[in-house]
């Protein structure tokens, strides 16, 4: 193979063959034309081109000719399996090659599109020590989990119509706001942007509503991971979420990373979950569960190109598996598209918290930052970057792509 080709590509990249994640994407050329893509080391293979020009069945065809990940989610785990399987070939059989080296696009010439339609939206809180370090901040002195958190993975209702691709702007948002000192509420642009460095989890095979989903078959369902920045206003959010939890402090905007990466991807990422002192209830109870559900994800925030901290995944008190069982032990059904995420990833040590309420101990502490700038949240014009990276086979790693945007004043 040509050392120029766009297919000659290491082993070890971190868009290698390996990984092969799916996303959307238009060109220049066409710019009101998006595309299924897969990421394949600095080039993007339009995935419906090379499906046409190696032969592939009508329904392979079809499934990867479509203008987002959707109809690809609702095919299910044994087509999810078969077409990896296809683009694998197609991406390294010599046989493949004068056929897919046309359709590789440059990565930097793409635009990155949202890569699903997102059906539903749902942000759980399973860090413990997240959680912890957040109620040490606004309970100190009393147990800073509340009497439940260790017997359900918590989580609310977000909204799926403002989830935005990595790159979008994000508009300062205004609401209410009242602090202990207030006599009365006020009402204006947030005085505390956040953010939330956290893993999504892209469903794909359906569940009928009246259903559950259980531990054992979250694999089925679950098709893929993406990096997710859930953009916070603390001051709005601390006076509204009594006694419904968070709105408008949330629902402003939630950025995702342009790539999905297969469940199938992270294999060598499955690590046992932490030790729990709590006994879960039997439908939440994964101990022993082989492949454990517990992922090895390295995470990377960095606040106008410094980076701040380094939350690790594999920390989580609750799984991926345990919020897809608990989200649908009601009988709530799934529908391809939905998404829910991890909510914050932090680690036990001050630079391992994901978000800046507990970096900076609510404002209290700010940062210092390499340029002598200070931040205690967020001010117009900065820019944040999540990225994260997980093991591969053989002393590899692969990519999830990162996940950013710069702040723009309120309207």
């Amino acid at each position: 193979m040509r050392p120029d080709s766009p297919l000659a590509v290491p082993s070890d990249a971190l868009f290698g063959v390996h990984n092969l994640p799916y996303g959307v994407f238009s060109t220049a050329a066409e710019p009101g034309r998006r595309r299924l893509g897969v990421a394949y080391g600095e080039h993007i293979l339009d995935a419906g081109a090379a499906a046409r020009a190696t032969g592939a069945s009508a329904e392979l065809t079809a499934l990867l000719d479509a203008p987002s990940l959707n109809p690809l989610l609702a095919a299910g785990r044994p087509v999810w399996t078969r077409v990896r399987a296809a683009l694998t070939a197609w991406l390294t059989a010599d046989e493949h090659r004068a056929a897919v080296e046309p359709r590789m696009v440059p990565r930097a010439d793409a635009t990155s599109h949202l890569p699903f339609d997102v059906a539903d939206y749902v942000d759980f809180y399973a860090s413990e020590h997240h959680a912890a370090t957040v109620g040490r901040i606004f309970r100190p002195g009393s147990d800073p989990l509340p009497p439940n958190w260790k017997h359900l993975p918590i989580g609310y209702h977000g909204r799926a119509g403002t989830v935005v691709v990595s790159g979008t702007p994000v508009v300062r948002p205004c609401g209410q706001r009242k602090t202990p000192a207030d006599p009365a509420p006020g009402y204006g642009p947030t005085r505390r942007l956040d953010i939330e460095a956290e893993l999504g989890f892209v469903v794909g095979a359906p569940s009928p509503q009246g259903s559950r989903v259980a531990l054992a078959d979250a694999d089925e369902h679950v098709f893929g991971v993406c990096l997710v920045n859930d953009w916070s206003a603390r001051d709005i959010q601390s006076w509204e979420y009594v006694p419904l939890g968070p709105f408008l402090g949330k629902s402003f905007a939630t950025s995702v990373s342009p790539w999905v990466v297969p469940l199938d991807a992270l294999a060598a990422a499955r690590v046992e979950p932490p030790a729990r002192d709590t006994e879960p209830l039997p439908y939440l109870d994964d101990r022993g569960a082989r492949p454990p559900y517990g992922l090895d994800i390295a995470l990377e925030v960095r606040l106008n190109g410094h980076l701040v901290s380094r939350p690790p995944f594999a920390a989580m008190y609750w799984t991926y598996a345990q919020m897809l069982a608990h989200l649908t032990v009601n009988g709530a059904s799934l529908r391809p598209g939905d998404l829910f995420a991890s909510g914050t990833v932090s680690g036990p040590e001050p630079r391992t918290r994901g978000a800046l309420i507990e970096l900076t101990w609510n404002g209290e502490r700010p940062l210092e930052l390499p340029d002598g700038t200070r931040r205690g949240f967020l001010e117009d014009g900065d820019e944040v970057t999540i990225t994260a990276t997980a093991p591969g086979p053989a002393g590899t790693r692969i990519g999830l792509g990162e996940v950013s945007g710069r702040v723009r004043p309120a309207h």
